[in-house]
């Protein structure tokens, strides 16, 4: 069965309530957990000539608080559950890449997500991280709804 399950998040309540559910699943069939969140990089666009207030360095310590928070249901559930953890923040415009190769560079059996179940137009508009998950990695995908 599995051994290394990945658990991304993206701090939402869905994502928190398919973290309690993976972090269970992970401690029923003795799993560790590779927890991950993915955030957007610093992107500096100017309209004009003046530099914004807003720098590198102050984006990369905000952010930073912004990943601690979106891991720390899975810290807090993995370790009342005694399940062992690793957290991982990766910064890009993709995530579903990110989830991919954190999954297979890491070593992960499985990964574990949530879907939003976002369909039509909204679906068309907004798109799906776990579906473009599901069609670009060859590992299995355990999908919570």
């Amino acid at each position: 069965m599995f051994k290394h399950i990945l658990i991304p998040t993206d701090g939402s309540d869905l994502s928190n309530i398919a973290v309690v559910n993976g972090v269970r699943f992970a401690k029923e069939i003795g799993a560790r957990i590779t927890g991950l969140t993915v955030t957007q990089p610093f992107h500096f666009v100017a309209v004009d000539a003046m530099p914004s207030g807003d720098t590198q360095e102050q984006y990369d310590a905000d952010i930073k608080l912004v990943a601690e928070r979106h891991l720390s249901a899975l810290k807090a559930a993995a370790a009342q559950a005694g399940v062992p953890l690793q957290l991982l923040h990766a910064s890009s415009d993709h995530p579903y890449e990110e989830i991919v190769k954190t999954a297979e560079t890491q070593g992960c059996d499985v990964i574990f997500l949530a879907s939003h179940g976002r369909r039509g137009m909204r679906a068309v508009l907004m798109g799906s991280e776990t579906t473009k998950v599901l069609t670009h990695t060859k590992i299995p995908v355990v999908v919570y709804r």
